[in-house]
């Protein structure tokens, strides 16, 4: 079973890498994106901000899946980590970096993040930023925030090749379903059909074996990830193609960071504009069947506040929304914090989070 689980990844990922770099107009392109002769400018931001933070480490560190074709996963042949997704955080990246887009691998270290462990990564410092089919929801917005959305995907559910019995979600009732643990998909089929038989694992692939081998009759999630399954094993499983739910991903990032959330919004927007967007959905997603849809409107919500955390000297943190692309200029005076942040924003007062180094950061809503 493990053999044939590695083949189907293997001939998805092989498809999508050759699709992606050969042939038509577009030999001089990565992955379909970006002219690989283009150099971005190295920005400047304000001393203090995550962006800062990032470009004096030199390198960032992003989750991501590494076992779903088209949108991250980790390649067999080159062990090189790809997909939709991956290409997304390679341009917020190369925002913060400057340089050419084949070079900006060199500044991210991809650490694969399970559905169950993206906030406890966010939370913990594990990662920078989660890039990672991840749907924005209220509840997940207690613990961290999100930028975004740059896709909105669709719940839909995966079948036997030769098995007509279930046509949509109504037809779980009472059937073996998998999904994965703590995911929006697997909260759905609780509540909309709660007498459905579910299995919880930790990654869809997990899923994906346990209904090629039997245990369950059907897989639910985003029709975005159960269509790359299908491309590894197009004889084998099929979709129903009832989409029953509008799945918004999007960018998550530490709670109260809104000069990080604003620069990546408008690094979406700017990729939106370009073109850039629409060149790697096409050589990612695109490859899989999916039409290359407009992409959605960043949703720049007031955030609830930085996570509760200790200072050094108490007071206030005043988030002042300023005419800048992204940036933030942090001033600690007497234990209260004001930050200009830049691009849309409110302004709003919470407890200040202060970092004791030379410099004093704070991270505000």
């Amino acid at each position: 079973m493990r053999r044939i689980r590695f083949i189907g990844a293997t001939l998805v990922a092989v498809a999508l890498t050759a699709s992606a770099c050969g042939g038509g107009d577009d030999d001089n392109t990565v992955g379909g994106g970006q002219s690989s002769d283009t150099t971005a400018a190295r920005p400047t931001f304000a001393a203090g901000t995550t962006m800062a933070n990032l470009q004096s480490k030199g390198k960032m560190i992003v989750g991501v899946k590494f076992d779903q074709p088209g949108l991250g996963q980790k390649n067999p042949v080159t062990n090189k980590i790809e997909g939709f997704d991956v290409e997304i955080a390679k341009q917020i990246a190369l925002g913060i970096y400057g340089g050419k887009i084949e070079d900006i691998e060199s500044k991210i270290e991809f650490r694969e993040a399970t559905t169950p462990n993206r906030e406890v990564f966010l939370e913990n410092n594990t990662v920078d930023m989660v890039v990672a089919t991840y749907t924005i929801n209220d509840a997940r917005k207690q613990r961290i925030d999100f930028a975004g959305p740059y896709y909105i995907a669709g719940q839909d559910i995966m079948v036997k090749a030769n098995d007509n019995s279930i046509r949509g979600v109504n037809d779980l009732a009472g059937k073996k379903t998998c999904s994965v643990r703590n995911s929006t998909p697997a909260a759905n089929v609780k509540r909309v059909v709660p007498t459905a038989d579910l299995t919880e694992f930790d990654q869809y692939s997990d899923c994906v074996q346990a209904l090629r081998d039997g245990r369950v009759q059907s897989v639910t999630t985003d029709n975005s990830i159960l269509l790359g399954f299908v491309a590894g094993a197009p004889t084998e499983f099929k979709i129903v193609g009832n989409k029953f739910t509008d799945e918004p991903y999007g960018i998550g990032v530490k709670r109260g960071d809104d000069a990080f959330r604003n620069y990546i919004n408008d690094r979406l927007e700017a990729i939106y504009a370009n073109g850039e967007w629409a060149k790697l959905f096409a050589a990612t997603l695109g490859k899989l069947g999916i039409p290359t849809p407009t992409p959605p409107p960043v949703n720049r919500y007031t955030s609830a506040g930085a996570a509760p955390a200790t200072t050094s000297g108490g007071g206030t943190a005043t988030t002042i929304p300023g005419a800048g692309s992204g940036t933030a200029t942090t001033t600690v005076t007497g234990g209260t914090a004001t930050t200009s942040a830049g691009g849309t924003g409110s302004t709003t007062t919470a407890p200040s989070t202060t970092v004791a180094s030379t410099t004093s950061t704070t991270r505000a809503s």
